[in-house]
Order: structure tokens, then sequence, then C-alpha cells
């Protein structure tokens, strides 16, 4: 997505689910009326591209890492995400992303449903939140290293709240 960012936020109804469903390696392969309607996507547009498309630039690394980790060991994970629609406008989820299993046992793709976040946990909580670990990722040249970094921060301030991150996510 080239279009530059325009601060505007997106909205969409509190019975409204986004769901959406990818192989393993984050293509997607499957997406809702919802989920295109509120990035403005086509479903051309969709199939085939990595999930990232709606990726935020504001967003931290770092909890995309921890999803991934959590996903690929087969936990599940909610997650606020600011996500970035086509033509640079922004919208907020709580998102619920599980592994889907094959016939096999095994995972064979990851399926996330997401619903209005909270605006008053955002407000005061997530978004300060992010823009601390966002500085920390921006304060190192190697962005791996930053987002490990920040990573590490972030699981101290759980840590240092005696929370884990779900207790935390459920708190808000």
């Amino acid at each position: 997505m080239d279009a530059p960012l325009t601060g505007r936020e997106r909205h969409f109804a509190e019975d409204e689910v986004i769901v959406s469903k990818t192989d393993l390696k984050g293509r997607l392969t499957y997406a809702n009326r919802i989920f295109l309607n509120i990035a403005d996507l086509s479903l051309k547009q969709t199939i085939g591209q990595p999930h990232s498309v709606i990726r935020h630039p504001h967003m931290p690394r770092c909890v995309f890492k921890l999803l991934w980790e959590r996903i690929q060991s087969g936990r599940e994970l909610f997650a606020y995400v600011m996500n970035r629609a086509v033509n640079g406008d922004h919208y907020w989820v709580l998102a619920h992303v599980t592994p889907s299993y094959g016939a096999d046992g095994q995972i064979s793709g990851y399926h996330s449903n997401r619903r209005v976040a909270k605006k008053s946990a955002v407000e005061t909580v997530i978004a300060p939140l992010y823009a601390e670990l966002r500085a920390i990722e921006e304060n190192h040249a190697n962005r791996k290293d930053g987002m490990n970094v920040a990573y590490a921060a972030l699981n101290a301030k759980l840590t240092a709240k005696g929370t884990d991150y779900d207790s935390f996510i459920f708190s808000l």
C-alpha cells in the first residue's frame, strides 16, 4: 500500500466480526466481506497476498513476534492491532488469532477473528505502550535487534506488573 497515512480512523459495527484465514506462511486464503470493506480491498487483491498487506507501520514489530511465536507453537493469542486500509486510513481491532489443524493433527494455517477494539483501552494503555515499543525498535539500526529489545522490554514491563501477556490484555 503506497498511499500516505491519513490519520483518519475507520470503524466497523460492534456486531461485525472481521475474519481471515492464512496458510502457514501468513498468505491470505480467505477474507470475509467485512475484512474487504474496511481494508478497501477486493477479493482478487487479497487472496494469496501476505496478511501484512494491512499492516500499519505504527504497529510495533515485537507484537507480531509474540503473535508468530504463539500461533506457531499451537497457542492462540488475543492482541490489540492497528491495521491500515488501502487509502492510508487506520482501524483498531481486538484480534483473536489461532492455529487451524488438518486431519493429521498438524497446524495447516491460521484463523483470525477481529472485533471492535475497546476505545478506552486503546487510548489510555495500548497506543502509549505501542508508541514506547516502536521508539525502542527505531532506536536500533538493525531492525531485528530493535524488535528483540522491544520484545524484552514488553516482557519486562509485564513481569514488573506481576502479570503475563494474556492477563494484561484481558484486564483492559
